[in-house]
């Protein structure tokens, strides 16, 4: 198999299920009880925060377990909301969000909120100023993603937010600013006192760890209704007992990708590279989406003329290949894409849209076989194409 569905999950490494199956064994015993093997879960809890806030570059008590992106972002946006609703109720977005914050959001309007969504350039992005100018006197928070999940363009964080703590000066703590950060993780930078953000949103599954597992940093300070309550864990904001191994999982895995990170984004863009190269000099109608420089080095937003994407995909699969047209959340969906519409693509082209998103696995033998197999098969649907029209 060719697995080249990266941006939808990513392959475990040996090393975290290792860590998993250690912790799934010794630590048994529920972090919150009082007695020796107990405490031992504890620790096991405590050093994976440790692991989280060094990369993050925050305190150890500013990272709130989840059960991945959905979580983290569900947490980020409505918690804060609840918790301010008095002192203001709009909200700033953008259209190109993952559906993780779109719903949310959506949800949230139904709820008497008011929300912005920013429209993006052509290639999903938004800059400072269009943040800036939406912000109005009831703005409470700002959510803007780090890295696109289906074009791979990478929006400026950092400069967003310095313009909102200029904005916001020394007297007022709002609008918080949120980002959310589940596929920049493997290969940006995570310091959130470099990027000014006050919560951000990271899935392990996206960085080689488990399914089910996420984190989300929140700035101490943050006011905020939590919106999973019973035991109290997570110091009151996330309430539920603790799962250990996949904590402790997560955490090697972004200790590993962050200790691997400038020679991972090397390896991907060559790969990237040879791809994008091969397609634009063979299929000459080809049209590469997302930002030509400021993109992440793994994804590839191809729309190819008279080829459906999903009859691509199928036969690639039959091939063994796995890519997929977009957010795997919503790649069942008959619609085009909100992320292509939102970036002015005409609806037919979008149907022609495709992702390929590479990771630590792939290799260039695995790209040569692929681009080989690729070609025949675009040709072959367009022959194909060609042929019916000719007939009807």
């Amino acid at each position: 198999m060719i697995y080249l569905d990266n941006a939808a999950s990513t392959q475990i490494r040996q090393e975290v299920l290792e860590v998993i199956n250690k912790e799934l064994v010794n630590s048994f015993a529920n972090p919150s009880s009082p007695y020796s093997p107990a405490r031992n879960s504890r620790i096991a809890v405590d050093n994976a925060r440790k692991i989280f806030s060094k990369i993050m570059n925050c305190d150890d008590n500013e990272i709130i377990f989840t059960s991945g992106g959905t979580e983290s972002d569900n947490t980020a946006i409505k918690g804060p909301a609840y918790a301010l609703k008095n002192i203001g109720n709009h909200i700033i977005t953008t259209a190109t969000e993952h559906h993780a914050v779109l719903h949310t959001c959506n949800n949230l309007e139904k709820q008497g909120f008011d929300i912005t969504y920013l429209p993006t350039d052509k290639y999903g992005m938004v800059s400072r100023e269009d943040v800036i100018s939406a912000i109005r006197e009831n703005t409470i928070l700002v959510s803007v993603i780090y890295a696109n999940n289906e074009l791979g363009s990478i929006n400026p964080i950092q400069e967003i937010g310095e313009a909102i703590k200029k904005y916001k000066g020394k007297n007022s703590q709002f609008p918080l600013f949120h980002t959310d950060a589940v596929q920049a993780a493997t290969y940006l930078d995570l310091n959130v006192d470099k990027l000014g953000v006050d919560l951000m949103s990271i899935s392990a599954h996206k960085f080689n760890g488990p399914k089910g597992i996420g984190a989300l940093y929140m700035k101490n300070g943050i006011p905020f209704e939590p919106l999973i309550t019973g035991g109290g864990q997570e110091r009151q904001k996330r309430s539920g007992t603790e799962n250990i191994a996949f904590i402790s999982g997560s955490a090697e895995a972004i200790r590993l990708a962050a200790e691997e990170k400038l020679k991972l984004n090397k390896k991907i863009m060559t790969l990237k590279n040879k791809i994008t190269d091969h397609m634009i000099n063979k299929h000459k109608d080809i049209v590469i989406n997302g930002h030509p420089a400021k993109s992440l080095p793994n994804i590839i937003n191809l729309t190819i003329p008279d080829v459906r994407a999903d009859d691509l995909i199928s036969a690639l699969d039959l091939e063994d290949i796995c890519i997929s047209n977009g957010s795997a959340c919503t790649s069942n969906s008959l619609e085009p894409s909100h992320v292509l519409k939102s970036i002015g693509m005409d609806a037919n082209l979008a149907l022609n849209t495709i992702r390929i998103s590479l990771g630590r696995n792939n290799t260039e033998s695995e790209i040569i076989h692929f681009l080989n197999i690729i070609d025949k098969i675009i040709e072959r649907i367009r022959k194909n194409r060609k042929e019916f029209i000719t007939n009807n």
